[in-house]
C-alpha cells in the first residue's frame, strides 16, 4: 500500500456531505491513467468518514468498513472507477441536476458507494470494500485486474448507471482490430483497386459474415455488433497506407477467438497482406435474476418507492472482467442515465443521486444480515 488513513471517529456523512463530495470529485479531472489526485481526495475523505482507507498497489483508491472481528468472514465489494473519458464539461449546478464530465460515468455510483458504505450498519463478520478503479475506461481495465485477484468476496456491486430503479445484470463482450494495408503506389487510373478499395472490400466481407453470425439471434443484446471506428489513408509517393480500427461488442456465446477468425478469414479473402492486431478481448456476462443479490435490491427499491427493472448493457464495464475471476452474485447499479455517458450534456440528478444511495443502504444490511445470520445468500 503506498498510503493508508486509518478509520477515525466521525459523525457519518449527510446529503449535503454527500452533494458536496459528488460535487468536488467532478472538478478533479481523472481522465485514464491520470487518477492519482482523485485517487488521494478519496483516501482522505473516506478516512474522514470513517472507513479504513489506502490506496494500492496500482493506484486504486480503496475504503473499508471497520468490523470487530480481526478477520471478516464475508466481504461485499462496490466496485467503482474512477477515470473519465476526455473532454471537460463545466461543473455546475442547474436546480436539480449536477453537470460534470463523470456525473454519470461514474463519479455519481462512487460517490455513491463510498457514502452508502460509511452510513450503513454492518452485523459482526462482515465488511463492505469500497474501490475506485483505474483505467476502466481504457482497454486495460487495470484497475480491475488488480482487483480480480482478490479473494472472492460473498457479492460484488459494480458502479455504472443503471438509473435509481433499476439494476443492471450483465454487459456485452468487446473485441478491438487493428488493420494496415501497404501498398506501392499506383496511378489512380491504373487497372487494380487502390489500398482504399481493398480495406473497403475488406470491412464489406466482415460485415457479411458477421450477419451470417447474427442469423437467428434475438434482439441488439444479444446480436454481435460491428462498428468503424477509424478510417485513414495515407502516402508518401512510393507507398499507400490504410489503416482501419473497428470495433465489436460481443453477446454471451461469441467469444473474442471466434471473431478474429472472421477478421482473418475476411483478410485472406480481399487483402492477404495486410496485417492485423486485436486488443480490449473481453467474454460477454449475463448474470441470473433470480440469486439473492438481485431481491434484495428489488426489495430495497421498492421500499424507495420505486418500481424495479433488470436490464442488459450493450457496453462494457468492469463487471466483464471480475465476475469471471470471483463467480460470486453481481449486478451494475448506479444514478443516472447512461445515455448520457461521454456526451458534452453529461449530467445527473441530485434527488436520483440522493435515492441510489438510500437504495444502497438497505440492500447492503440486508445481504449482510442474511450473511451474518445464514453464512450467504442464494
Amino acid at each position: 500500500m503506498t498510503t493508508r488513513r486509518e478509520p477515525a471517529s466521525c459523525i457519518p456523512p449527510t446529503d449535503d456531505d454527500a452533494i458536496a463530495m459528488l460535487e468536488a470529485m467532478l472538478r478533479i479531472r481523472s481522465e485514464s491513467r491520470d487518477e492519482s489526485r482523485l485517487a488521494s481526495f478519496l483516501v482522505d475523505r473516506m478516512g474522514a468518514f470513517g472507513l479504513g482507507a489506502s490506496m494500492d498497489e496500482v493506484g486504486n483508491a480503496v475504503g473499508v468498513t471497520r468490523v470487530a472481528d480481526a478477520t471478516p468472514s464475508a466481504e461485499i465489494v462496490l466496485l467503482g472507477h474512477m477515470d473519465t473519458v476526455p473532454g471537460v464539461v463545466p461543473v455546475r449546478r442547474e436546480e436539480d441536476l449536477l453537470y460534470g464530465r463523470g456525473a454519470v460515468d461514474a463519479k455519481g455510483p462512487l460517490a455513491a458507494f463510498v457514502v452508502a458504505a460509511a452510513t450503513v450498519e454492518m452485523p459482526p463478520g462482515v465488511r463492505v470494500v469500497v474501490i475506485g478503479a483505474v483505467e476502466e475506461e481504457s482497454a486495460t481495465s487495470r484497475g480491475a485486474r488488480f482487483v480480480a485477484t482478490r479473494p472472492r468476496p460473498a457479492a460484488c456491486i459494480i458502479g455504472e448507471p443503471s438509473g435509481w430503479e433499476a439494476v443492471t445484470l450483465g454487459y456485452k463482450g468487446r473485441l478491438v482490430v487493428s488493420l494496415e494495408l501497404v501498398r506501392g503506389s499506383a496511378h489512380t487510373a491504373g487497372a487494380h483497386g487502390g489500398v482504399a478499395d481493398l480495406v473497403h472490400a475488406w470491412w464489406t466481407d466482415v460485415l457479411t459474415r458477421i450477419d451470417a453470425l447474427n442469423a437467428g439471434r434475438p434482439g441488439i443484446f444479444h446480436s454481435i455488433q460491428a462498428r468503424l471506428r477509424a478510417l485513414n489513408t495515407r502516402s508518401d509517393g512510393l507507398h499507400d497506407v490504410a489503416l482501419v480500427e473497428a470495433g465489436f461488442r460481443l453477446p454471451p456465446g461469441a467469444t473474442p477467438n471466434r471473431i478474429e477468425d472472421v477478421c482473418r478469414e475476411a483478410a485472406i479473402a480481399t487483402c492477404p497482406d495486410a496485417s492485423l492486431r486485436f486488443s480490449g478481448a473481453e467474454v460477454a456476462h449475463a448474470g441470473d435474476r433470480r440469486n439473492g443479490l438481485v431481491r434484495a435490491f428489488t426489495n430495497a427499491i421498492r421500499d424507495a418507492g420505486g418500481t424495479p427493472a433488470m436490464k442488459l448493457k450493450t457496453g462494457t464495464s468492469d463487471m466483464n472482467v471480475v465476475a469471471p475471476a470471483w463467480g460470486c452474485p453481481i449486478v451494475a447499479y448506479g444514478a443516472g442515465d447512461s445515455s448520457l455517458d461521454h456526451t458534452p450534456d453529461e449530467h445527473v440528478c441530485v434527488l436520483e443521486y440522493l435515492r441510489s444511495i438510500r437504495v444502497l443502504r438497505t440492500t447492503l444490511e440486508q445481504i449482510a444480515t442474511d450473511l451474518a445470520t445464514t453464512g450467504g445468500f442464494s
